[in-house]
């Protein structure tokens, strides 16, 4: 537990040092929640995949930054878990502080039936967003790919009609089903669904970059995990 706060401590000491992923995670849900503020549930959906975005791209810079760290790390006793965990709890935490924040900016400005699943689905957004991030991290050489990647799965949710079966594959499908039920007040099956799909692709993706991230460390033969 000891060296999983210490971990976290400094991922978020680097997300502090690198201001422009502060910008990053403030201000592009903004710019993506201008550009539909007229239409409250596209409104608030841009602002969902707007902090997905910048989670995820924070995180996967934090990943891309840490593969240097980490055998260092490893040989200093830290274990995969350690690493994996500590980073993933700041980034989480970040996260979700700037859900929070988009949360009273969205209820604040738009009307909405109901509030509390606004702030629900912003918070289940940024538990997707940060494993996604970290396994696009760990799985690409560099950052560049790793964003073109993300940009073209944003770009994917976009375009791609939630209604098609195949959409459901997308990691931010949940996004339109809560929002229906917290803006239109549609039937609670769309927040059951949507905070289902939500935790399971959460899981999935934590369970991949988990697994990615201990397989890298151990394939070095040289260190000893105590």
């Amino acid at each position: 537990m000891i060296r999983t706060l210490r971990m976290a401590e400094m991922t978020l000491r680097e997300l502090l040092r690198r201001r422009g992923v502060l910008g990053l995670l403030l201000l592009v849900p903004l710019v993506f929640y201008l550009g539909r503020h007229d239409q409250a549930g596209q409104a608030v959906r841009f602002a969902s995949l707007g902090v997905g975005f910048a989670v995820s791209t924070a995180a996967l810079f934090s990943a891309v930054t840490g593969r240097q760290l980490a055998p260092r790390l490893a040989l200093s006793g830290f274990r995969p878990r350690h690493l994996f965990l500590g980073r993933t709890l700041a980034l989480t935490v970040a996260g979700l502080l700037v859900s929070a924040l988009y949360a009273v900016v969205v209820t604040t400005d738009q009307q909405v039936a109901h509030p509390q699943a606004v702030a629900a689905e912003l918070a289940l957004t940024t538990l997707v967003a940060v494993p996604l991030g970290l396994l696009l991290g760990l799985a690409v050489p560099r950052d560049l790919e790793g964003t073109l990647l993300l940009i073209c799965v944003i770009g994917a949710q976009m375009v791609v009609d939630p209604a098609k079966s195949a959409a459901k594959a997308l990691p931010f499908w949940s996004t339109r089903e809560i929002i229906t039920y917290a803006v239109d007040g549609a039937a609670e099956g769309s927040l059951t669904s949507g905070t289902a799909h939500a935790l399971v692709v959460a899981a999935l993706l934590a369970v991949a970059s988990g697994t990615v991230m201990s397989v890298r460390l151990r394939r070095r033969a040289h260190m000893r995990f105590v």
